[in-house]
């Protein structure tokens, strides 16, 4: 796509993550030493079983639809099959829709490549008829499959896999992602404004993207506020604010914080919890201290998954803080 095209106002209307995702491995950033070694499998066009492993938002999909554009170019589509494990997880997709897939002719190709999306969803009956499947059809299909935990994986399609483990973005590889889109699209990015879209990210390529087009639907500049407003995310700032009044003692203050970000900025109770973690080590505390935060903050962070009240657990957390200084 041209970058007229990406400036019109018909550009505009898409969704950014699908309008700049990679076409080739070399366009993605952040997994270099994973796309060196998955381009040096497609130079030899000779590619085995494989296992995509990590977090949301990293570069698994965008890799995997990568190999195969790099392997059949234009008739890409026609040689790969995705399948996302979470939406059908029962062992009849992969005896029926994968099978069938693997028997079709494939034109010219030594091989097709099926993508299984979410792969550590599937039962354990539908990863053991996977198997079955795998060894049935290695002459003429690739299987890639990607999961957030290859521990959910069993051990004998992992022992066929080669493990690929990707790792969340740096930093830095989000930013360098954030500027091109900006440049592609004509957007000002103040620079509290980038390391905001960072923070909020949190490794995940794909949430920095959305954020900057959330943030830019006024077509104004996209600064800290608008980002920070936009993703629901407290401000390192407030979550430091609330925990150093804890430390201090001062647990009404402390409330008061976390009420604000509850009820006025509507912040979720597990993202604070998810902030409060990242935050742990940017407080003056003692090794013995940070550890008991920790341990507080993961025993809060079971009881909310456990279905308890978001604003109790978190106030009795703040609360067991004050009450120790």
């Amino acid at each position: 796509m041209s970058e007229a095209d990406a400036e019109s106002p018909a550009g505009r209307e898409e969704v950014w993550i699908e309008k700049y995702r990679p076409e080739r491995l070399a366009d993605i950033v952040g997994q270099d030493t994973i796309t060196e070694r998955l381009q040096s499998y497609v130079d030899r066009n000779d590619i085995s079983h494989m296992l995509f492993s990590g977090p949301a938002g990293i570069g698994k999909t965008t890799s995997a639809v990568a190999i195969a554009r790099e392997l059949y170019g234009d008739d890409w589509e026609e040689n790969f099959l995705e399948l996302n494990a979470s939406d059908e997880r029962g062992i009849d997709v992969v005896r029926d829709r994968i099978k069938s897939f693997a028997r079709t002719s494939f034109g010219g190709y030594d091989y097709r490549i099926i993508f299984l999306d979410e792969a550590d969803a599937l039962t354990s009956d539908a990863q053991s008829a996977l198997r079955r499947t795998m060894e049935q059809f290695s002459n003429n299909v690739r299987f890639i499959l990607s999961c957030n935990y290859s521990s959910q994986i069993i051990d004998p399609i992992q022992s066929r896999c080669a493990v690929f483990r990707f790792s969340p973005l740096s930093d830095e590889a989000v930013a360098e992602g954030m500027r091109h889109i900006a440049d592609q699209e004509g957007i000002e990015v103040t620079e509290d404004g980038m390391d905001a879209l960072v923070y909020a990210a949190d490794g995940d390529m794909r949430k920095a993207i959305n954020a900057l087009q959330a943030a830019s639907v006024t077509g104004g500049v996209v600064d800290e506020e608008a980002v920070y407003a936009i993703t629901s995310t407290a401000r390192p700032e407030e979550v430091r604010e609330m925990v150093e009044q804890a430390l201090d003692g001062d647990f009404t203050a402390a409330q008061s914080t976390l009420d604000r970000l509850l009820t006025e900025k509507g912040i979720a109770g597990g993202d604070v919890i998810d902030q409060l973690h990242r935050a742990v080590w940017e407080f003056d505390l003692d090794d013995e201290a940070a550890v008991r935060l920790l341990d507080r903050i993961g025993e809060t962070e079971y009881r909310i998954t456990r279905g308890a009240n978001e604003r109790i657990q978190l106030e009795a957390l703040l609360a067991s803080v004050a009450l120790d200084e």
